[in-house]
């Protein structure tokens, strides 16, 4: 049994325009599966495929307040095409955002709604990520999480040190999962998180007991008319495990 990472889940106070803007910064199509609910994917994928992780966004009238501890980082293939992005990105209505990063060779951002992500200069190992180079994660102990995610998911650990951890779909296709040190403490839900997905035929309830004896921890919503169970990972980040498929 594994699961395989899909999504990524994002509360958006207007999910339809900020959908509007991340399908403009992608160029992937944009569908509504419900009225507040608005799903991101490249034209013609055939869902789930690891050559790319989803975005789905979910209205929530819960404000933005600290620094997201999942953001996403945009590849580029040259510095000309990194600083064309940069501005075809702020036009969208992105803004400069400074979360400490001091002097380094990629751009920080955040988009209408404040949450930050990263243009990326140019880099091999992101060469042929898709628009989305790495999903990354703040974290105080990259190796423990590469140790839970290794063995939650069918993906597979290429660096692990103690500043970062970085996984990738076994397929070797599409975004890279960073897990990067941060003294930053968590507080409250995480405004974004990741959704992962077991396989088809695999038993759902299994497979969140099989999470569980990893590490992770069950969060209780107070409702049980979903149909997929979330979790935590062992530093607390909330996940969402989809039914099989």
């Amino acid at each position: 049994m594994a699961t395989r990472l899909v999504q990524i889940n994002m509360k958006a106070r207007d999910d339809s325009t900020l959908g509007a803007f991340w399908a403009e910064a992608l160029g992937w199509e944009v569908s509504s599966e419900e009225p507040g609910v608005t799903n991101l994917e490249p034209e013609g994928f055939d869902y789930p495929d690891p050559v790319a992780v989803c975005i789905d966004l979910v209205a929530s009238p819960e404000p933005k307040t600290v620094k997201n501890r999942v953001h996403v980082d945009l590849a580029t293939t040259s510095t000309a095409q990194q600083a064309e992005l940069v501005a075809r990105l702020t036009d969208l209505g992105a803004t400069p955002a400074d979360i400490g990063q001091g002097d380094v060779p990629w751009t920080v951002l955040a988009d209408p709604e404040g949450n930050e992500f990263c243009v990326r200069e140019p880099r091999p190992r992101y060469r042929d990520t898709g628009p989305i180079a790495a999903v990354v994660v703040d974290c105080a102990d990259p190796r423990a999480m590469a140790r839970f995610w290794d063995q939650a998911m069918d993906w597979t650990p290429h660096e692990v040190t103690d500043h970062e951890a970085v996984l990738r779909s076994a397929q070797g296709v599409g975004p890279h999962l960073r897990f990067v040190r941060s003294p930053d403490v968590k507080t409250g839900w995480n405004r974004v998180h990741l959704d992962v997905r077991p396989y088809p035929g695999d038993d759902p309830a299994a497979e969140a007991a099989r999470l569980r004896t990893l590490g992770a921890t069950a969060v209780d919503l107070g409702r049980d008319d979903i149909p997929w169970t979330v979790l935590a990972d062992p530093e607390g980040n909330e996940f969402c495990l989809l039914a099989p498929g």
